[in-house]
């Protein structure tokens, strides 16, 4: 399951090594002052925009990949049903990562906490 990870001023999407190939990419990283929102949600199907270009995909399973849009691109890492964490970037190649967690609260604080004040 990916995982987000704070590297001083650097957040990284950290891709488990099935997802690098479900996903086909590595690790995604973004400046941590990019960051502009961080919120928890109960259904990332519905979070998804666009068509998947690169990935692995079958809905209400897997969505794992690049997503692109008339919006951009974003990046989705979600497995089955669970609750999830939509990360949102200003001036990034990916708009939006889209994954699913455990424990979306515990991850939308710690990113808050790591967030550079306004």
């Amino acid at each position: 399951m990916a995982d987000l990870v704070v590297n001083g001023t650097t957040v990284t999407l950290a891709l488990s090594r099935l997802e690098h190939l479900e996903g086909f990419r590595g690790d995604l990283d973004a400046p941590l002052d990019a960051l502009t929102a961080v919120r928890a949600v109960e259904d990332p199907w519905a979070e998804l925009r666009g068509i998947r270009a690169p990935g692995t995909g079958l809905p209400g399973v897997i969505a794992v990949g690049t997503r692109r849009g008339s919006f951009g691109k974003d990046f989705a890492a979600v497995h089955g049903k669970g609750p999830a964490v939509v990360v949102e970037f200003d001036g990034q190649e990916f708009q939006r990562w889209i994954l699913t967690v455990d424990d979306p609260d515990a991850v939308v604080a710690r990113m808050t906490r790591s967030s550079p004040p306004a």
